[in-house]
């Protein structure tokens, strides 16, 4: 969403052994306090170190779409990705808007979720419809960023972040601007957990919704879409719901990223194009600033082709 949209609305999943898994996900909702869970799907591992499932809640309804990435998994990096080419040199515009998948088909990306608010010449467009989020409009992320050692964005104040590290680790940090080792930075509005808690949060509005989190090692990223705004199907989640969630999924640090119409998992399958998981509220995917992906190296069998930019 764009900075208008964020305006409006803010407003242990330790790895376990593929059994265990399964049976620990297919046993919710038969547990005491998971009776609204509804269903959840078997995981899905369509590359190697990336697994995912989604769950369909009841009371209220709600669809879930959880990834789960293993960072020790040689072969596999946490990329973000920008939109389209910077449009004015060193003007106040970075990047141009660009849908997700076609980001991710661009870098070579198996998996893809959209990555940090933005804003766009006609942010103060007073209903806020999607009708300046076309492919290719002119827009700036609105807290630092970082693809590939580069750092083509910085930030007026320190916002929380996901970082990666120039040696491949991942680690949530406050700054305003990429140092010289850090090699990939998306920034968020707000940390939902940190050191296993739940952090308290004045807004309560239900949105769709897109976080990531650490585990405590800082081993394995989760990745958490939720759709929203459609009666009796998806409500979406308020920010203490989506900590509590993310804290049940074995987060101890996680963090909001952009949500709304915005908010998008897709994953590539093995004829190179990609399936989008989730209902984007737009009916459609919504072009964004940037992303945040998993590439995979050519020595991964089968792994999509990921150029360097």
């Amino acid at each position: 969403m764009h900075l208008a949209d964020r305006q409006a609305q803010d407003g242990s999943v330790a790895r376990m052994s593929a059994g265990r898994w399964l049976l620990a996900f297919s046993l919710l909702p038969l547990l005491p306090g998971n009776a609204a869970r509804g269903e959840v799907s078997a995981t899905n591992r369509p590359w190697p170190g990336i697994e995912w499932f989604s769950e369909t809640r009841v009371e209220p309804p709600n669809r879930l779409f959880v990834a789960i990435i293993d960072l020790t998994r040689p072969g596999l990096d946490l990329r973000v990705s920008p939109g389209g080419p910077d449009p004015d040199g060193d003007g106040p515009w970075q990047t141009t808007l660009m849908r997700p998948t076609d980001i991710a088909a661009r870098d070579g990306l198996a998996l893809v979720v959209n990555g940090d608010f933005f804003r766009v010449p006609a942010a103060d467009d007073p209903v806020r419809t999607n009708t300046v989020l076309r492919a290719a409009t002119w827009t700036a992320v609105s807290g630092p960023a970082a693809s590939q050692g580069k750092t083509w964005s910085v930030s007026s104040r320190p916002v929380p972040c996901l970082v990666v590290s120039r040696e491949g680790k991942a680690a949530f940090r406050t700054l305003a601007q990429p140092g010289p080792e850090d090699w990939e930075v998306v920034a968020g509005n707000t940390m939902l957990v940190r050191d296993g808690q739940a952090l308290p949060a004045q807004n309560k509005v239900r949105h769709p919704r897109t976080a990531v989190g650490l585990d405590a090692n800082a081993t394995r990223l989760i990745v958490l879409v939720v759709d929203g705004r459609k009666p009796g199907v998806a409500v979406g989640m308020n920010y203490d719901e989506l900590a509590a969630e993310l804290i049940r999924l074995g987060c101890h640090e996680a963090l909001n990223l952009d949500g709304g119409g915005s908010s998008l998992m897709a994953v590539r399958d093995t004829h190179g194009g990609y399936q989008i998981l989730n209902a984007p509220t737009d009916g459609r995917e919504r072009a964004v600033a940037n992303a945040l992906g998993i590439a995979l190296h050519p020595s991964v069998s089968g792994a999509p082709a990921s150029p360097d930019r």
